[in-house]
């Protein structure tokens, strides 16, 4: 049995709080249960004096052991500890995270008496061995294969640092693919029928910890994602902590006691206000009843849906902002839109289905596929025809991510050239030309930035590699050809040739100092791209000014140096140094100077060139 099945792979929903596995069979997906009979298990790890507990075993003691159980372990993967958004979460965490080495975030915990330090990659590893025994269990033989989900913005460092965890916790992981795109997948199956008709369809993901919105064009099995947007750091565990912090004021305001520095009554608080959230999405009023919460003090909160929504508001408020930045990018109206579909747990909250509705005018959401398990069942529909065990009803399907934001490399200076535009289709191969722009180098280096900003200092550096050993000649001379690949996975190759010589040299982008972290970040210079839209525009105008002026002033002294020419042209050799020597002093400028320079040189050099 383990031989006919060893091609086999499954499909595994990592989440910030629950995670899901399913596996296609028989013609179908199946959800798989775990020993618990949950069909999704908390993505927790709890160490004690004796064990480590995984799953529903952990989050059950997570109020006895609050330091030592770790969860959220996907806010930290791929991420550096001086992210500001890292500080922000471990103030909301109970256990100890501590900075290692190259800015890398280590979880503290002490197991079996000892202290031990693990990272976020570690940890989610554990969760997805959990995920594998679950399936082993479920289908009798050993699984190897998996394909594993990700926020749809997740930068290559996370992408990089989920497929680490794959492979530290046993599994081959076969492709890393968009939650949204997999959540497509799932929909497009219940409504893919033989029309030939394009179907525009729009992807609402709000999860435990990330949101994700997708806008896709369905045309009968071929899906294609236009544009993506939302936040890695947005979800159910945020509106919890709203209600906690509250809830912590009310508390400290009847007793004179604050709570926030005892792990354990914070936790149970927590839960109790999940367990509220929870409950509010179909009743109008909840009580939190805590015995003993503190210094044995009972607390008791009478929380109406009334107030969880004020609280929560302006998160609710910023997911449509989401909405409707993604609609914008993907160049469609709302009233284009055939389909919205809800993914994520707390897309059942019934304030966010309100605000989702009144955006599209009354629009009937779609809740056609269940929001907890979508995700995974798109993974192992994946899983299934990368290893050849899908039907005929899945073989012909066709998809397409797209990238979140630009990439480029810095040329002349500080100017950010793209070579990647945002929102282009992934797997893609791009390729742009560089020269180098000093006289005599013998080498150049390549920086790599991702973000929309022209100027390059603007966007955020993803890393730099160093062609060197180029022949000594003068600028512009050497022509490279920059080629920008990025793979299914959404995992980005940088590599550069010079032409002249053959020398060529390569950088695969991962976790390197700098590189952009999170979603907060992409929106934050999606946000400064439009409001400095007008600045930007002067910086292109000033960059394409300078650049039309450098190569006058080169192809003129090439041109001099390289041609018989008059006594006359002669004369402006010194002129042409001058020139250069200009260029050196003014590297920055608005357009206009750039630009009557060009004018004053051609008035003067044109007519003896030509003469």
């Amino acid at each position: 049995m383990a031989g006919e099945n060893e091609g086999l792979a499954i499909g595994i929903d990592l989440g910030t709080t629950y995670s899901c596995v399913a596996v296609w069979q028989r013609n179908r997906v199946k959800i798989i249960p775990n020993d618990q009979g949950n069909r999704i298990t908390p993505s927790y790890v709890s160490f004690n004096q004796a064990e480590r507990l995984i799953g529903d075993a952990a989050k059950n003691v997570v109020a006895l052991n609050p330091t030592n159980t770790v969860f959220d372990a996907k806010r930290l993967i791929g991420r550096r500890f001086s992210d500001p958004l890292v500080q922000s979460d471990k103030k909301h965490w109970p256990f100890k995270v501590i900075c290692g080495a190259n800015d890398k975030p280590m979880i503290s915990v002490t197991y079996q008496g000892e202290e031990k330090l693990f990272a976020a990659e570690q940890i989610s590893s554990m969760v997805l061995a959990n995920m594998k025994d679950i399936a082993e269990a479920f289908l009798g033989f050993p699984v190897k294969n998996s394909v594993i989900t990700v926020p749809a913005y997740f930068n290559d460092s996370q992408r990089r640092a989920t497929k680490d965890a794959g492979t530290l916790s046993g599994l081959n992981v076969l492709r890393i693919i968009a939650e949204p795109t997999a959540a497509a997948i799932a929909y497009g199956l219940d409504k893919m029928s033989s029309s030939s008709d394009e179907k525009n369809v729009l992807i609402f993901d709000l999860g435990g910890g990330t949101f994700d919105v997708s806008l896709l064009t369905m045309v009968k099995s071929t899906f294609k994602v236009k544009s993506t947007a939302g936040n890695t750091h947005l979800g159910g565990e945020d509106f919890d902590n709203r209600v906690v912090n509250y809830l912590v004021q009310d508390f400290e305001t009847r007793h004179k006691k604050d709570i926030r520095d005892n792990p354990r009554a914070l936790r149970r608080l927590r839960t109790a206000c999940e367990r509220a959230k929870r409950n509010l999405s179909f009743m109008a009023l909840t009580t939190i009843g805590i015995d003993c919460l503190y210094e044995g003090i009972d607390f008791e909160y009478k929380l109406t849906r009334e107030k969880f929504e004020e609280l929560n508001m302006d998160l609710f408020e910023k997911c449509i902002g989401h909405v409707e930045k993604c609609l914008k990018d993907g160049k469609m109206d709302k009233k284009s839109v055939h389909d919205v579909v809800l993914v994520g747990g707390s897309t059942r909250i019934p304030k966010v289905q309100q605000l989702l509705q009144d955006f599209f005018i009354g629009k009937q959401l779609c809740k056609s596929i269940h929001p907890d398990e979508a995700v995974a069942y798109g993974a192992a529909v994946q899983a299934a025809i990368l290893t050849g065990q899908d039907n005929h009803e899945i073989r012909d399907l066709i998809w397409w991510d797209v990238t979140p934001l630009s990439l480029g490399i810095s040329v002349n200076e500080n100017e950010m050239r793209v070579v990647v535009p945002k929102n282009t289709t992934i797997p893609t191969k791009k390729e742009d030309a560089a020269f180098t722009n000093l006289d005599h180098q013998t080498g150049i280096t390549f920086m790599v930035y991702e973000g929309e900003r022209p100027r390059a200092s603007d966007n955020i550096q993803l890393g730099k590699f160093v062609l060197s050993g180029i022949p000594s000649a003068l600028m512009g001379v050497h022509k490279f050809n920059v080629c920008f690949e990025i793979d299914a996975n959404g995992i980005l190759t940088v590599s550069a040739e010079d032409k002249t010589s053959g020398k060529t040299n390569s950088i695969t982008i991962s976790n390197v100092k700098g590189m952009l972290s999170s979603k907060d970040e992409i929106e934050r210079m999606l946000e400064e791209a439009e409001r400095f839209e007008l600045e930007d525009e002067e910086h292109k105008k000033s960059f394409n000014a300078r650049g039309l002026l450098v190569t006058y002033v080169y192809v003129t002294r090439n041109l001099v140096t390289k041609v018989a020419a008059s006594t006359e042209a002669i004369k402006i050799e010194d002129e042409i140094k001058q020139a250069i020597k200009w260029l050196d002093e003014h590297r920055v400028g608005k357009s206009e100077l750039f630009e009557n320079k060009t004018k004053e040189l051609k008035s003067i050099w044109d007519p003896i060139i030509r003469g």
